[in-house]
């Protein structure tokens, strides 16, 4: 098929183009590169530099993958309108440009920030109580996206991601939490936890999350996490950092800051039962794999 990728020369945006064009598909990126790389995109790809806040052409494109957003739950929290912006405004002026070309959005969401906190896995109609203007700005997004579904019709589907990590993860924004630990220790420098360490993640490898997308755009509509499904603390990913980096290093912590939650918690049996999807990557290897590619190994 044609599909479009906008934000594809990001972290996840360029795995996935990558699997797109590995299977056949022709691919459109779309990227500002305000934080992706022009080196990211596969030279099989089509490239437009462009911020889709000022609109996008999808003529003739059967699916377009939504991935451009602020992601940093921090510069939310510092610049909200600037966060509405690109996640609000950005996500419906993909969703309109879909609508007139027919093709369906694949709009990635937040599994985290759009929950808040989860005292148990969360499913997808658990109530929606987002703790930061990131979460906020989500959650309007996919109100964008499933309200165009129901005004027009249109069959665009919905997916609230874990707590990506993988090759291609920039250590110079706060979500990447695993690039960050893993550059410092491959660096020698000083590792910092927020809070106590105790909060819990589902921390999901970013060819899972590849493999998501992929089978939601073959499917006609529907919101789904996307995770693991298994729980660890930011202390626990710290230590498997440590041991992937061979190194015994212990963190500094200091305080939580506003938005950060305590507990993330993914119920991931919809994905499962309906887009037939399970993440296959034990933690093990993501980290192995991902130090691979930060340290050229």
């Amino acid at each position: 098929m044609l599909a479009a990728v906008t934000g594809g020369a990001g972290f996840i945006g360029s795995n996935l183009v990558d699997a797109l064009v590995s299977r056949g598909d022709e691919v459109i990126v779309i990227d500002d590169l305000s934080f992706g790389h022009r080196e990211y995109v596969n030279p099989a790809a089509t490239f437009i530099e462009r911020d889709v806040r000022d609109g996008i052409d999808l003529d003739g494109v059967e699916a377009v993958f939504h991935l451009a957003a602020q992601t940093d739950v921090q510069t939310s929290v510092r610049e909200p309108a600037h966060d509405a912006a690109v996640n609000v405004v950005g996500t419906v002026q993909v969703a309109d440009a879909a609508l007139r070309a027919g093709a369906r959005v694949v709009f990635t969401s937040t599994g985290g920030a759009i929950y808040g906190e989860c005292p148990e896995p969360a499913v997808e109609s658990r109530p929606l109580a987002p703790l930061s203007p990131y979460g906020i700005a989500k959650l309007c997004g996919e109100e964008y996206v499933r309200g165009f579904n129901r005004i027009h019709g249109t069959t665009n589907v919905v997916a609230r991601l874990g707590n990506v990590y993988g090759p291609r993860q920039a250590a110079s924004l706060e979500g990447g939490v695993v690039s960050i630990f893993l550059e410092r220790l491959a660096r020698g420098q000083k590792t910092v936890i927020f809070g106590d360490g105790l909060q819990v993640r589902d921390f999901v490898f970013v060819g899972d999350v590849v493999a998501a997308l992929l089978a939601a755009a073959a499917h006609e509509g529907g919101v789904f996490n996307v995770g693991t499904g298994v729980e660890m603390t930011v202390l626990e990913l710290h230590r498997a950092c440590a041991e992937t980096a061979g190194v015994t290093a212990e963190p500094a912590f200091e305080p939580a800051r506003l938005g950060d939650l305590s507990r993330s918690s993914l119920d991931v049996s919809a994905a499962a039962e309906q887009l037939g999807f399970r993440a296959s990557t034990p933690l093990a290897e993501g980290l192995a794999r991902t130090w691979a590619w930060l340290t050229g190994l």
